[in-house]
């Protein structure tokens, strides 16, 4: 099935009839949550299920449920978790064990895609709004620790979005305001930043981040840059569903819907759009058309590896995460 190129988010805490009516005929691949639509369980039951019945399909659902400084509900809706860098040092049990306990926590409000794990590496400088994201400030720590955070979550149901590619620990301004530059040569960044999306490049979803690699396309950045995306499939060999980063973000210039048509012109399969304007969404929806053959198939592949969670004790793996941290999260 061929739908928009485009993941749209709605403004508030249920669909509006304005919406559902635009979402029904602009038919975008899925759609994204952010705090401004969750009130309570019941809900963003609700919410999911309407947004689904607006395209008349089993539409992936995504949200950024990361933990720390970004998780866009909290208690007593679910868990409140630290910062994914604060548990990294507890190894990878640790990690599959919070990210499956996510997962179920998604899979019951009807949410099945989360853009998490971080693959960057943090380092000294990295700019606060990304730093405690990350799993560790070297590659060999970051590839096990985010493998273990997107099994973790697939085994509950629920798909991993593998981001900032191809890496952006080295940006030192805040990409949601400002256009990071990167300076380092392409070997170091081989060897470093991009080293982890090259050993996860078989997860079945990425997000690009908006930053310029000077020394591999000092005039775009990495969401509009052809260059730099060609290296992300052919180089690093990623093959699966690439959406941008959040289209309206300050790091990009001009109008949204014209990044949106040069994002896929580059070379992403998707455009993700987060901010619920449904002016702007009109606007993205006319001038970016449908998935190209190539995305779609990648988006069939990627919805085909969403399964049933496979059985767990909740119990069980709170107590052992308990043993593990020295804390449990606070649960509602």
């Amino acid at each position: 099935m061929t739908t928009g190129a485009y993941i749209f988010g709605c403004a508030g805490t249920e669909l509006e009839v304005e919406e559902a009516a635009f979402f029904r005929d602009a038919d975008p691949w899925g759609f994204i949550l952010f705090a401004r639509n969750i009130e309570s369980a019941g809900q963003v039951k609700r919410l999911t299920h309407d947004l689904r019945a607006s395209v008349q399909r089993d539409a992936p659902i995504l949200i950024d449920q990361e933990g720390g400084r970004v998780q866009r509900y909290r208690a007593p809706i679910g868990r409140d978790w630290p910062a994914p860098l604060d548990h990294a040092h507890l190894g990878q049990r640790t990690i599959w064990i919070r990210n499956r306990l996510i997962a179920a926590e998604l899979m019951e409000l009807g949410i099945d895609v989360n853009c998490t794990p971080c693959a960057d590496i943090a380092r000294d400088e990295t700019h606060p709004f990304l730093r405690n994201r990350c799993y560790g400030t070297s590659a060999d720590d970051v590839i096990p620790l985010v493998r273990a955070a997107a099994e973790g979550l697939m085994a509950g149901g629920v798909l991993p979005v593998i981001k900032h590619m191809p890496g952006h620990g080295r940006a030192v301004v805040d990409s949601h305001l400002n256009l990071p530059l990167v300076s380092a040569k392409r070997h170091e960044l081989d060897e470093t930043d991009f080293a982890p999306f090259r050993a996860l490049a078989d997860l079945p979803l990425g997000m690009t981040g908006h930053m310029l690699f000077e020394d591999i396309d000092p005039e775009h950045p990495t969401t509009l840059s052809p260059i730099v995306l060609s290296m992300l499939r052919k180089d690093l060999g990623f093959d699966g569903l690439l959406m941008t980063d959040d289209i309206s973000m300050e790091a990009l210039g001009g109008a949204v819907e014209e990044r949106c048509a040069k994002s896929l012109e580059a070379g992403c399969d998707i455009a993700l759009h987060c901010n619920g304007d449904i002016a702007e969404m009109q606007a993205i929806a006319a001038m970016c058309g449908t998935l190209t053959d190539a995305a779609a198939e990648r988006a069939e592949t990627a919805l085909s590896m969403r399964s049933e969670p496979t059985p767990i004790d909740i119990s069980a793996l709170e107590a052992e995460l308990a043993a593990l941290t020295g804390d449990t999260p606070n649960a509602g």
